[in-house]
């Protein structure tokens, strides 16, 4: 629908897509890189919505013949399971015992190691992993290749839990931690305007005062901004225009989602 009116031959804002990464998200990225090299404990933190997936996604597709990145998404399950999605993801049997599996593992990261390739395990939503399961992990890792990275993409709320002295084993071997921060509104724009120069869509598509409400409402998060952009654009789709004006912002903050609590509180 998007496509056809607005004459596109990608889906905007499509988060599957490979964008330009932003000045901060450059700094991360450079930076786990280093740390991919040398080897290490690294976490990602940041609220949901500040672009840590785009980190991630820059991580997994940078150099995908010279470093291998599983990437764990499932973080909920047990150890057990967590296992066997590693295994699948380096194409492993996971038939056997968790000592049956963390034996072919070890075994596949050193093969790795020795044809020169880095090898980076990911994380995703590690602030749900239990603490128990993410030490078990810890420990696998101690017996692979030192020069492996292990990386954990959460929420703030996982280094709350690494704080407590209990944890102390995991906290110590962490060699890099930031919290991605919410962008500011200049950050915002550019991230919108690079969506659109993804697609071939004119910055045009947005009235000046669109953007405008876009970015103040959004409120620093790539999230929001992605599906209020999106959600502007089907407005517009329905009003049959060519430009999102700000009328078309406006009726999508007018959706319950979109507005704070004090506003739905009838008089």
């Amino acid at each position: 629908m998007l496509r056809s009116h607005f004459g596109l031959e990608f889906n905007p804002f499509d988060p599957s897509r490979k964008t330009t990464l932003l000045p901060h998200q450059q700094d991360v990225f450079e930076t786990l890189k280093v740390h991919c090299q040398q080897g290490g404990l690294c976490i990602v933190m940041g609220e949901p919505g500040t672009g840590k997936s785009v980190i991630k996604h820059a991580l997994i597709s940078h150099d995908p013949k010279r470093m291998i990145t599983p990437a764990i998404a499932r973080t909920l399950h047990t150890y057990t399971n967590t296992l066997h999605i590693l295994c699948e993801a380096f194409q492993i049997e996971t038939l056997g015992r968790d000592a049956t599996c963390e034996k072919l593992l070890i075994e596949d990261g050193w093969k790795i190691n020795q044809e020169g390739k880095m090898l980076v395990p990911i994380i995703d939503d590690a602030h749900l992993m239990e603490v128990e399961c993410l030490r078990k992990l810890r420990l696998l890792f101690e017996d692979f290749p030192k020069n492996h990275n292990l990386v954990l993409f959460a929420q703030p709320q996982l280094m709350q839990k690494l704080h407590l002295t209990v944890n102390e084993d995991i906290k110590s071997r962490i060699t890099y931690s930031v919290k991605v921060p919410r962008l500011n509104p200049e950050d915002m724009k550019t991230f919108l305007y690079a969506q659109c120069d993804a697609v071939g869509m004119g910055h045009n598509t947005f009235s000046d005062d669109a953007v405008a409400l876009i970015v103040r409402s959004s409120e620093g998060l790539l999230r929001r901004t992605r599906n209020l952009c999106i959600s502007a654009m089907l407005e517009a789709v329905r009003d049959r225009k060519q430009v999102i004006g700000i009328d078309q912002v406006n009726r999508v903050l007018m959706q319950p989602h979109w507005r704070k609590d004090h506003d739905m509180v009838p008089a």
